[in-house]
């Protein structure tokens, strides 16, 4: 179907979508109702109506959007890392794909009881360990290419808005404070809680001062030696709760109603249930998120989730020592946002496969377009008719719930069919049967298409050189070592000063070539690799190009 076809499908549904959702009013067959505002194109999955819809804007082109943040007690981990990189792509691709600006919120919890625990071990302040933890956690996001958010908040600079948010709602009658000082949210009291979760999971409560098991804290009282801070209930001081804590910082910044929140699918109950009961209450409506995006859990061993009470994560320093950002985001491509992922040596080598290889077209098509290789076989018509076919597939991938993988895998097809095109032998060896044009269109188109998704290629050569005034001069210095080294390699295979031509044939026949040059250019090319630099032989001439700095460790 034409994405033209598919535009008009999709808007057909939509008003039937707004016949159905008239009433304002949340029924229990439905508990989500569909915002009015504006059309993206773009449905996305709806955890409460276990169904793709139409993501609607309240206003045009911009998203207000909340995401959960770290817990910053411990340094994050591969899983932490899988969640906000897949978030990361979903904002890139709404702004680079959709051109819609998307305003992203992150609330950073610095007081908890993981917090406070963890401190206490240490023998260190809480308010210290949480901003060492805070530091170290945005400095990871960055490592991984992660963009910062466009605002960053933190509990502990919201504590007067909390304490004015729970006394509203104890005010609507919809909450009791307790004789320890505690606040709870009454349960009971919201006939819609459940919405994101209808079948909760039923709890023994532990706390005898809770009317109901499923009640849940807005404001803890204080135990001798927390932080704390005084508040008008019951004795003492207190601090917040967990889930109060989101709902406030995100109403004071984004208002009474968000377009998107997110989260890993751990936080779906209770988490984000409590969120959203709570907030309506605050704010008296029927719906505070319009869209909860929920990302699958990273897994080892199986069904094993990667988890720091489970002793099975990987820091993220520790995996960077290993792989590239780039291969990450590949990996978290690779599968759909929703999807829990297996985090195995298999799927990372697939990933660094796939890496390897689109920075091996790229550079082979330079090659190409510059002269420095053998004539392939190029179907010029048919590459840029598939650079069409391949920008549709991508629009209708993405706007399908953001499908990355379907998306991935029209990309690495077109770089599969070019990439055979480039090595097949030419029928006609002639100058006019080239075609720079077509196959700098498809490099272009796929470099520009997964920097839209987060993929860094500013170690390129051709970046470099445009973006860091160092950078042209080492392109410069480099163009001269590899022009000498492949002097010195041309002469290594022809001593007798035959035909460039011949001399392959020169070496199979006859063995003629000194050994001891070839070794010094092949040391001289394992040297550069170790630093970032990737030369690559093509017949008689060789190119080169930036790469990891750890390549050589995966080859």
């Amino acid at each position: 179907m034409s994405l033209l076809k598919r535009r008009r499908v999709f808007s057909v549904w939509l008003r039937k979508q707004r016949a159905a959702s008239t009433c304002k009013t949340l029924s229990k067959q439905n508990k989500w109702a569909l915002p009015s505002g504006y059309e993206t194109n773009i449905s996305v999955f709806n955890c409460i109506t276990n169904s793709n819809v139409p993501l609607i804007l309240k206003n045009p082109n911009l998203v207000a959007w909340y995401m959960c943040g770290p817990t910053v007690y411990d340094s994050a981990h591969l899983g932490h890392a899988c969640c906000y990189m897949k978030f990361d792509t979903i904002n890139r691709i709404l702004l680079n794909y959709f051109n819609i600006n998307v305003v992203m919120m992150m609330g950073v919890t610095d007081i908890d009881d993981k917090i406070i625990i963890r401190a206490a071990q240490l023998k260190e302040e809480p308010r210290r360990l949480a901003e060492r933890y805070e530091m170290e956690f945005f400095e990871d996001m960055a490592s991984l290419n992660i963009m910062p958010p466009t605002v960053v908040t933190k509990v502990t600079n919201f504590i007067p808005q909390i304490i004015n948010f729970v006394q509203k709602i104890i005010d609507k009658g919809q909450a009791y404070n307790t004789e320890d000082g505690s606040v709870y949210f009454d349960t009971k009291s919201y006939t819609q809680y459940g919405k994101l979760l209808p079948n909760i999971p039923r709890e023994d409560s532990s706390v005898t001062y809770k009317r109901s098991a499923m009640d849940f804290a807005l404001w803890k009282g204080s135990k001798p030696g927390e932080p704390c801070w005084p508040s008008p209930w019951g004795p003492g001081a207190g601090r917040p709760g967990w889930h109060i804590e989101c709902s406030t910082m995100a109403s004071d910044i984004l208002g009474s109603n968000i377009d998107i929140h997110s989260g890993g699918v751990d936080l779906l109950f209770p988490h984000h249930e409590n969120e959203e009961a709570q907030s309506c209450v605050y704010h008296g409506v029927g719906q505070w998120v319009n869209y909860w995006l929920h990302s699958g859990h990273l897994h080892v061993k199986g069904e094993e989730k990667m988890s720091k009470s489970l002793k099975n994560t990987i820091s993220i320093h520790d995996f960077l020592q290993s792989f590239s950002a780039n291969e990450f985001r590949i990996f978290c491509l690779l599968s759909p946002y929703r999807s829990s992922m297996e985090y195995t040596d298999t799927a990372m080598k697939n990933a660094v496969a796939i890496m390897k290889k689109i920075e091996s077209f790229l550079t082979d098509c330079d090659a190409y377009v510059n002269g420095y290789t053998a004539l392939g076989d190029i179907n010029e018509s048919y590459l840029l008719k598939a650079i069409s076919d391949v920008k549709t597939k991508l629009l209708e991938a993405l706007s399908d719930d953001f499908d990355t993988a379907t998306a991935m895998s029209a990309i690495t097809e077109l770089v599969g069919v070019t990439n055979k095109m480039l090595h097949q032998k030419c029928e006609h060896d002639t100058e006019s049967a080239r075609s720079p044009l077509a196959i700098a269109a498809v490099a272009s188109f796929i470099q520009q298409s997964l920097e839209k998704f987060g993929i860094d290629f500013s170690n390129r050569k051709e970046s470099s050189m445009q973006t860091k005034d160092h950078g042209l001069y080492l392109g410069k210095i480099l163009d001269r070592v590899v022009q000498f080294r492949n002097q010195v390699r041309h002469n290594a295979l022809n001593p007798s000063g035959e035909d460039t031509n011949a001399q392959a044939d020169n070496v199979k026949k006859r063995g003629v070539k000194n050994t001891a040059l070839l070794n010094a250019c092949d040391t001289l090319r394992d040297d550069l690799l170790t630093s970032g630099i990737c030369i690559k032989d093509h017949g008689k001439m060789s190119t080169w190009n930036y790469v990891d700095k750890n390549v050589k460790e995966k080859t």
